[in-house]
């Protein structure tokens, strides 16, 4: 009596059901995929958060679809001051990047058509498509090159109506690069796609290179594009359920997009009114918080690389950016078996088929998030296994 869409299998994998058991238990585990800022010790000033939500409570309920102009108001000048001129009428605030994604999909595609996807990647795409009735096709990110894009192998479907791309990547760190970005233009523009740009970790980059794309937001260029992100990466606050999407391209796609997303959002108007009247003071916390992540990433990287010994037989990939680390393991036994031998000392981290890397070598994947001390015992830890 359900709908094929959520034909799941609703059944827990054998590292969950693992993980369960030792903390029903009572085992001592270090979670190295704890990813939740907050659950880390890493927040903004949550007194200033909480004064700016209460007073943003006690104003009226006056909704706008495309989000309060003041709101986007404040949104266009946190972009500004990191470069990035943006037109706040070409921004629309959701509820989340999850409902952004959502949105687009009812804008760009019909039943059964299709979303071209990064492999590998962030896993709930995957589900976000399902429930909207879109088919995913993915498309390798080469990994011999640092997990670049090559814009002319992307697959040809006819059912295909955008590309996602996610810069840096999740779980890769990868930055896309200006000549990726060009190219992929290019093609959207040739064969009718739209370009969506997942950017909620482009604020956490690692070191200076001018190659790199910071954001879409604001840009023109030959295709239809949207840049999204979110409060819950920029303040740590996915609590408060306040995403965006920066709306660009051809003047006459861009503004079509915008009439239709227009529709889609007065249908939910899903974004609260406390939090769009205090997003401004909201985003005057991002610089404090992103330097607390900054340091606490840079503290477990290097905290990582010293675990490893010369001889040793594993690797940690570069990291440009987000808050991730790749580790590449040897092929045998497997990243399942290693994994779940780290359960057995104590340490949760992800295998890597998680995040769909493709055949041909063996990951595992670790948040730089956890607290330095406990990262550095779950660090041990998974040393003794590998």
């Amino acid at each position: 009596m359900f709908s094929r869409r959520t034909h799941w299998e609703l059944h827990p994998n054998a590292l969950s059901v693992r993980r369960d058991a030792l903390r029903d238990a009572g085992a001592d585990l270090v979670d190295l995929t704890e990813s939740n800022p907050a659950a880390c010790g890493l927040s903004p000033d949550m007194d200033a958060v909480a004064a700016a939500i209460a007073a943003g409570a006690r104003r009226p309920y006056s909704p706008d679809p495309r989000g309060l102009p003041h709101a986007r108001e404040a949104l266009a000048a946190y972009l500004g001051r990191r470069g990035t001129p943006v037109d706040p009428a070409h921004l629309v605030l959701t509820a989340s990047t999850s409902e952004a994604y959502a949105w687009l999909i009812k804008l760009l595609c019909d039943p059964w058509d299709a979303v071209l996807v990064p492999q590998p990647c962030y896993p709930l795409f995957e589900w976000l498509a399902r429930m909207e009735g879109v088919h995913l096709v993915p498309y390798a990110l080469s990994r011999a090159d640092g997990f670049r894009v090559h814009a002319d192998s992307l697959p040809v479907d006819s059912r295909v109506r955008a590309v996602l791309a996610v810069s840096p990547g999740n779980p890769t760190g990868t930055f896309l690069k200006q000549d990726e970005l060009e190219a992929l233009e290019v093609r959207c523009a040739r064969e009718g796609w739209a370009l969506v740009m997942d950017e909620v970790f482009s604020d956490y980059g690692r070191g200076a290179d001018d190659s790199r794309v910071r954001t879409v937001a604001g840009r023109a260029g030959p295709a239809l594009n949207f840049a999204l992100s979110g409060l819950s990466k920029v303040v740590g606050l996915a609590g408060l359920k306040l995403g965006w999407m920066a709306v660009g391209g051809p003047e006459a796609l861009r503004d079509a997009a915008l009439a239709r997303l227009e529709l889609i959002a007065d249908t939910y108007l899903s974004v609260n009114t406390p939090v769009q009247e205090a997003l401004g003071s909201l985003l005057a916390q991002a610089d404090g918080f992103q330097a607390q992540v900054r340091a606490r990433v840079e503290a477990n990287l290097a905290t990582l690389h010293a675990a490893r010994t010369r001889d040793a037989g594993w690797n940690v990939l570069p990291v440009e950016g987000g808050w991730s680390a790749v580790l590449r393991i040897p092929r045998h036994p497997g990243e399942l078996e290693t994994a779940l031998a780290a359960l057995e000392e104590g340490v949760v981290v992800y295998p890597g088929h998680f995040f769909d890397f493709p055949p041909g070598a063996d990951f595992l994947v670790l948040s730089l998030l956890p607290e330095e001390a406990r990262f550095a015992e779950g660090v041990a830890r998974l040393t003794r296994v590998l």
